[in-house]
């Protein structure tokens, strides 16, 4: 169970976006048509996204860990809205899934992930969020949940990312559905499906617990 005892206003709305679908590898026509990424840039609609060594994919793990982390929420009395319903169709898109953030009028936008590096010494977790801000929501607000859910996940026990950002953190200008959001909204990758212990608690459901919890602590933080 989350251990944040914070007390989260009545009607708050999370965004929660499992990344990929596992749909998408059977459909690559529809998964790379471009779409709007922002700063004037397209990319294509979704990825595959990667998997472990064994075999264990990432659209299989960001669904499970959304569903972990939807759960634990609505135990604290916050609406949950997934982009995606299941883990067997296509899509959505990535402009797609900024728009259902933006539309929920979402406290906050919590995108999940695991990455795929290609160096399997590294390891640990980072947190995305869009910079150079791009309205006041990636400003104070994003970074805010970004530095609260990074702290929460440290406090859990996992190691920030040895290769990518700093102190868990990483500035993105890349990423569609941090760039389209009017919300504060952060991208947890949550870490290296290549490398053999970060693995191992990816690929296991009480890793995977561990992961909601500490994220769920974060935007319950965040919420309060």
């Amino acid at each position: 169970m989350p251990s944040s005892a914070a007390v989260v206003p009545a009607g708050k709305v999370v965004v929660l976006d499992p990344g990929h679908n596992g749909g998408n590898a059977t459909n690559a026509a529809l998964i790379n048509r471009p779409v709007p990424a922002g700063r004037g840039r397209t990319k294509p609609c979704n990825t595959t996204g990667t998997a472990t060594a064994a075999g264990y994919p990432e659209h299989a793990f960001a669904w499970d860990l959304a569903q972990r982390v939807r759960d634990l929420l609505a135990a604290r009395g916050v609406r949950v809205v997934l982009t995606r319903q299941d883990n067997k169709s296509v899509g959505p898109c990535v402009d797609r899934r900024a728009s259902i953030g933006n539309e929920s009028a979402a406290a906050a936008v919590v995108s999940l992930h695991a990455d795929g590096s290609a160096s399997a010494g590294a390891h640990g977790f980072h947190i995305a969020y869009s910079a150079p801000a791009l309205n006041a929501a990636q400003g104070e607000p994003a970074l805010r949940l970004a530095r609260t859910v990074r702290d929460k996940m440290v406090a859990a026990g996992f190691a920030t990312s040895t290769y990518i950002g700093s102190r868990g953190l990483s500035a993105r200008d890349d990423l569609a559905g941090l760039n389209l959001s009017q919300r504060p909204a952060v991208l947890v990758e949550c870490g290296n499906m290549r490398n053999a212990d970060d693995a191992a608690a990816l690929s296991s459901a009480a890793g995977r617990q561990r992961y909601a919890a500490a994220i769920t602590d974060g935007v319950l933080g965040f919420l309060g």
